[in-house]
């Protein structure tokens, strides 16, 4: 091990001294067509994505702009079969910042750069029982479409191209460069719903009943953006956007039978009769949302070109719990009489900041780059309390928070060899980058975290802190920092006028855990205009993020009156080493892809087969408090402890699938100018091992590190495919967009086989209508999923509250139809 350690450091250093002994960096760029050529994926100048040796898709901004959706997330999941995006409740901090998957991988393993530079990630790491549980990742919804000028969508692993989280693909996002224009957009909406119910009934003597039905009209949304092109002297542009958001929340909770009261006199309360029994906030959050974002650039003569881009957003949501009925031993009823519905307000401040140089040295097309990120996130836990403080707990508390920060510096180049034999210039690519990054985690305030003392009626003591969500410890805070430095080659060329080739290799040194080292090849062979093969081999690798390694949480449990501290534990932790844990190391992968590009003009078609193993994937263990678990806890010395959870190396998983795309332009001249698109994506996902520990594997009788509910929901917890038929037309001021999306079959897991529940494959429809008024305003009018669509209702034993009727495995989310309008203004 020490010899292969060795060797690594060695060819790192050899790397980063020949860059800097060449003077080399890489630069991508791209001819002004956006429409056709991309800089993801390639190094190489005006490639068109049709002739990539990796599948790229390319987003306009009007695919985007054709959604009643603000939020870009949730407009490419509609866009791109191979990304899902569901949309969790009661889920904590979820339910804020809410992930994307691509290919049925994790969240974190996919990499998102803002023009070709890599994006900080979310301070949030998820941890509850949602898609993503354990991960980390970029919230790209702190991106507003206004700055937009189109999204390159890699699909195809990119580790050795880009660095850590390409396992998947890369989504990059080029942003507007106009120094001229602008726009303006008001857009306004609500969901007018109608949902069913599942048929539960009451307690024994309870005589209130559940409505088949629901209708609902909510979720109001108002957003209005603009972006304005400002000239910068005779060569630059100053391009800003700003967008601000206010979205009322959706409630499609059940109808609670729980009896809410205690009996009088054996009887029920009368108030069981009247009471509001749609008393859940199950849905999206309440959010009010303000962003600013800004690019510019110049040329500055020589060569030299300067370029940056900066942002701001600042993110207040409200999103609830379960709620506690009257009589529950977690209320008290002089505070509330009726119970309480606790909420949890997040607030997300998240900034950004880039700028950079690029110049001519020699052969070379040099870039430079300083990069900086942050994002915050604070929480404020609403109408609840501390059981365990009594009568006098206060209903509001700051509940601390956790922050993420990443500093990275790159120094690239490219430039063209002539080399002879081969059928173009061999473009060679070379670079380097630092990056520093950063997590702290702060502690709440002291009643949001502490026990009171006060002691329940069956002689029991009350829970400690903040009913929902407990504040962070003292014991918890945390501020931690890493660095990575990595070096590149990335070389393309056409071997032959039919065979283009491409390989790169990157090794990159982490301060925290070590080494890494990638590669990659890739081919595509024309065997003529219309048709050609591509495909490529690589290994890959994602670096264990910050806050995997640093978050940390604890609450109290009393257990048979006793109190134990159940914790969330870093790896590193004393105690979870007693159970097994490891410092984490890098997930490794080796992806391999297979495809085909056809040219039937007018039609194109891809098809691109993959598979992608990955060892050691990093999860979130199982809740370890079993008796067992704690008794060995206490003779390795940690009385007290009642166990927790930690991260760990030791999920092996394979994925194959499949990716086809066709597309269809047809001009029917008087009928008008018809664009069809047709994709599909079908998705398998095999866990093939699962961590144990030999701590725990001599326990009896074993505990679980990953039990089947995590091992299904990465296996089935996804559709198994997903289809999308598209089509604009456009006659004159007339305009119109019908999108029809395929869900394929989903399991949401239980802990047995009996309470696994399986969601039938759903389509759902998008219509929107537009006219241009005038040759600045246009209106358009909308209904996102038009039939009213929803997943299957959660029966009653999966269900005990009514609080949930939906599982939060369905992949287009459970809100309803979204019905808008939106009026933007050219200036």
């Amino acid at each position: 091990m020490h010899k292969k350690v060795v060797s690594k450091k060695k060819v790192l250093a050899i790397a980063i001294t020949s860059l800097f002994a060449a003077g080399a960096s890489a630069q991508e760029t791209a001819n002004a067509d956006a429409g056709t050529v991309v800089v993801t994926g390639t190094r190489v100048a005006n490639r068109t994505a049709l002739d990539t040796a990796s599948p790229v898709d390319i987003i306009p901004v009007d695919t985007l702009k054709t959604s009643g959706t603000t939020e870009l997330n949730q407009a490419l999941s509609v866009a791109l079969p191979s990304l899902n995006f569901p949309r969790p409740a009661i889920t904590d901090g979820t339910d804020t910042v809410r992930p994307a998957t691509l290919r049925g991988m994790a969240p974190d393993q996919t990499l998102v750069l803002v023009n070709s530079k890599r994006r900080h990630a979310s301070s949030l790491v998820n941890v509850n029982g949602s898609i993503g549980r354990g991960s980390a990742a970029v919230d790209m919804n702190t991106i507003p479409t206004a700055i937009v000028k189109n999204i390159e969508v890699l699909r195809d692993g990119a580790a050795a191209q880009y660095g850590s989280d390409a396992i998947a693909g890369v989504v990059n996002v080029r942003l507007r460069t106009d120094k001229s224009g602008g726009e303006g957009t008001l857009t306004y909406g609500a969901r007018i719903t109608e949902y069913d119910l599942s048929n539960d009934v009451p307690p024994a003597g309870g005589t209130w009943t559940a409505p088949a039905s629901r209708k609902r009209t909510d979720g109001q949304a108002t957003t209005v953006s603009a972006w304005k092109g400002l000239p910068w002297g005779d060569t630059g542009y100053i391009t800003l956007a700003a967008e601000y958001k206010d979205q009322a929340r959706t409630e499609r909770g059940g109808y609670d039978m729980r009896q809410q009261y205690p009996k009088v006199n054996n009887a029920y309360d009368p108030k069981e009769m009247t009471f509001n029994r749609f008393n859940a906030w199950f849905g999206d959050p309440e959010m009010k949302q303000s962003t600013l974002f800004a690019n510019a650039g110049n040329t500055l003569g020589d060569g030299v070109k300067l370029y940056g881009w900066a942002s701001y957003q600042n993110r207040k949501a409200r999103s609830a719990g379960y709620f506690r009925p009257a009589q529950d031993a977690r209320n008290i009823m002089s505070i509330y009489p009726d119970g309480f519905l606790p909420i949890i307000a997040p607030t997300v401040d998240d900034f950004a900041g880039t700028g950079g140089v690029t110049w001519t040295l020699g052969d070379w097309d040099m870039d430079a780059s300083l990069g900086y990120g942050q994002n915050k996130m604070r929480y404020e836990i609403q109408n609840t309390l501390n059981r365990s403080i009594g009568p006098s707990s206060k209903t509001r508390f700051d509940a601390g928070g956790f922050s993420y920060d990443q500093l990275v510096f790159n120094l690239t180049g490219v430039r063209s060899v002539a080399v002879g034999g081969l059928a173009s210039p061999l473009n060679v690519a070379v670079g380097t980058e630092a990056r520093r990054e950063g997590y702290e985690l702060k502690a709440g305030e002291p009643d949001s975290y502490r026990y009171g003392g006060e002691i329940l009626a069956n002689g029991t003591p009350a829970a400690p802190g903040a009913q929902v969500f407990p504040g962070f410890r003292p014991a918890n805070e945390t501020s931690q920092r890493r660095t990575a430095v990595g070096a590149f080659v990335d070389l393309e060329a056409n071997l032959t006028p039919e065979f283009l080739g491409s390989m790169a290799i990157r090794a990159e040194h982490y301060s925290d855990f070590g080494n890494s080292l990638a590669g990659k090849v890739a081919g595509r062979y024309d065997f003529s205009k219309q048709f050609a093969l591509r495909g490529s081999l690589q290994n890959g690798f994602r670096a264990p993020s910050m806050q995997q390694q640093n978050y940390t949480s604890t609450a109290t449990n009393f257990i048979n009156g006793v109190p134990f501290e159940i914790t969330t534990f870093k790896p590193t932790d004393p105690v979870a080493k007693a159970l097994g844990a490891t410092p984490l190391k890098a997930e490794k992968s080796v992806n391999l892809s297979l495809g085909a590009v056809m040219r039937f003009d007018p039609v194109n078609v891809t098809v691109d087969a993959y598979r992608i193993d990955v060892k050691d994937r990093i999860v979130l263990s199982e809740n370890l408090t079993q008796a067992n678990v704690r008794s060995y806890l206490t003779t390795q010395g940690f009385i007290g402890v009642g166990g927790g959870r930690f991260f760990i190396n030791g999920v092996d998983t394979k994925n194959q699938g499949l990716d086809v795309v066709v597309s269809w332009p047809v001009n029917l001249g008087d009928a008008g100018k018809f664009d069809f698109t047709v994709a599909g994506n079908i998705n398998r996902t095999e866990v093939t091992k699962v961590p144990t520990t030999a701590q725990l594997t001599a326990l009896n009788p074993a505990p679980s590190l990953f039990d089947r509910v995590n091992v299904l929901t990465l296996e089935q917890g996804q559709p198994k495919n997903k289809l999308s038929a598209n089509m604009n037309w456009k006659l004159g001021q007339w305009g119109t967009t019908v999108r029809a999306t395929r869900y394929g079959e989903v399991l949401s897991p239980g802990t047995t086989a009996a309470f696994d529940f399986k969601m039938g494959a759903k389509t759902v429809v998008d219509l929107e209508a537009r006219y241009a008024l005038s040759k600045n305003l246009n209106l358009a009018l909308g209904a996102d999923n038009l039939f009213d669509v929803y997943p299957e209702t959660l029966p009653p034993a999966l269900n005990t509250t009514n609080n949930a009727p939906f599982s939060n495995y369905g992949p287009f989310g459970h809100s309803g139809r979204f019905v808008y309008a939106r009026a933007t203004y050219g200036f």
